[in-house]
């Protein structure tokens, strides 16, 4: 990842948009809507729009339309006082595409964003034109106690945070991470900066709640009935949701297309799972008739770094 010339980082700014009954969430988008497929980007928790597809804008933005939404509650999502819930989420992003007018969108989840495009596809299939999960499952908790542990520390965090408190030192922490990758290449400081505003401006509340989500959180029942083109892209040094679990998920889904990327579950920061997760949705548009095969190839060289504007 580099800056631009003038310092600025290459992530595409953002806009506000009103989703009817529902709030005002935001939204980083990438090239015009004719430009090429859909493509919606569904963070993790903890993260933002911007935050977790910050190496893949990029190499997305050479053959894709490319949407990347806050989640409610993270960076500057939907504001509510009603607790965070995974099928809320799911149905702020069919919403979203409703007021864009795009009913044949690939959608791309990482991590908790993988149940969020779960529950898209399953309240919202005439949206859904293909899928591509990262680093997730279809329980992202797999063990009875490990699940019960965490949805009680959750819980608790939630309550006491519905008083206001908010862990300053928490996002700083966070962002000091990303001044180096997971590979050891420096980070420009810009990038620390900005990664610590985006998650200062999170609702803590909703972040625990979202926790708790996780925790309780299991597709089992149902997402093997998935019927649109689907990858899964399995990060194998995975510690927060094991490969196991990924190639479960992929093992219960039917035609799905397995990706590996050798990195943990903060992958989303490197350089090359950019380039990975671009073969992986060029693969899953192709297969649903978006793209066609041989004169829409892309080259998944790295390029030059484009500074466009952070807002």
């Amino acid at each position: 990842m580099r800056e631009g010339d003038d310092g600025r980082l290459p992530i595409p700014a953002g806009h506000r948009v009103l989703l009817p009954e529902r709030g005002t969430t935001f939204v980083r988008e990438l090239n015009e809507p004719d430009h090429g497929p859909h493509v919606v980007l569904v963070h993790g928790w903890i993260a933002s729009g911007g935050l977790n597809w910050l190496t893949a804008f990029e190499p997305l933005g050479d053959r894709f339309h490319v949407l990347a939404a806050d989640n409610r509650g993270h960076g500057r999502g939907i504001r509510s006082r009603s607790r965070f819930r995974i099928a809320d989420a799911a149905d702020d992003l069919a919403a979203l595409l409703d007021v864009l007018h795009i009913d044949d969108a690939i959608v791309v989840g990482y991590s908790l964003g993988g149940p969020i495009a779960q529950m898209l596809w399953r309240h919202h299939p005439d949206r859904v034109a293909g899928l591509v999960f990262c680093a997730t499952g279809f329980d992202l908790v797999q063990h009875g106690g490990a699940r019960m542990a965490m949805a009680g520390a959750a819980s608790m965090a939630a309550a006491g945070l519905r008083a206001g408190a908010i862990p300053g030192a928490f996002p700083s922490a966070l962002a000091r991470q990303l001044t180096r990758d997971a590979r050891g290449a420096n980070r420009p400081q810009t990038l620390a900066k900005w990664a610590r505003a985006e998650m200062q401006r999170h609702s803590w509340r909703v972040v625990a709640e979202a926790g708790l989500a996780i925790g309780t959180y299991t597709s089992s029942d149902w997402i093997g009935d998935i019927d649109v083109p689907t990858s899964v892209v399995v990060t194998q040094r995975d510690r927060a949701v094991p490969p196991a679990a990924q190639y479960g998920l992929a093992a219960q889904i039917p035609d799905a297309r397995i990706h590996r990327y050798d990195g943990g579950h903060v992958s989303c920061v490197e350089t090359e799972f950019g380039l990975m997760l671009t073969d992986a949705v060029t693969d899953v548009a192709t297969r649903a008739g978006l793209l066609v095969p041989d004169t829409d190839v892309i080259d998944l060289r790295p390029a030059p770094a484009r500074a466009v504007g952070v807002s």
